[in-house]
């Protein structure tokens, strides 16, 4: 199954060991769109300072989630796709998630693979391509 990942719910998953668990699955080829990853590498390290700063991790374990992160990143697991593959659906993307014009580079990549999106934003309700949630996902891909 492909699916391209939104990147609000990558950043949350890479954070979980769950959801690491859940993108390295052998059945699931997981899909983020150029923008979306230097937006999800961003939020990563403000998500991450953000539980240091609330006492839920100290420094030194956050900076060992970033590394775990980032490890896990270097295996490939995810794809990055440039730009260029699905710029041409940019037009209908960004009339299809009009709340949100931000979002249009992952409809934009759903809509050129006919592929399906894993989001927890209610934003891409609508804009044509299916979408899955990361516990519906994992309800369907049942266990490991």
């Amino acid at each position: 199954m492909i699916v391209v990942v939104d990147a609000s719910v990558l950043v949350a998953e890479l954070l979980r060991r769950r959801g690491r668990e859940l993108l390295a699955r052998p059945e699931l080829q997981c899909l983020v769109a150029e923008e979306q990853w230097g937006e999800a590498q961003h939020e990563l390290d403000k998500r991450v300072g953000v539980i240091v700063g609330q006492g839920r991790l100290t420094s030194a374990q956050g900076q060992q989630l970033l590394t775990v992160v980032s490890d896990f990143m270097a295996d490939d697991v995810i794809d990055v796709v440039p730009r260029r593959f699905y710029e041409h659906m940019e037009g209908i993307a960004r009339r299809r998630v009009p709340r949100d014009p931000a979002d249009w580079a992952p409809v934009a990549l759903a809509l050129a693979l006919d592929v399906a999106i894993l989001t927890g934003d209610h934003d891409f309700l609508g804009c044509g391509c299916p979408t899955w949630t990361v516990e519906t996902l994992l309800a369907e891909l049942g266990p490991p």
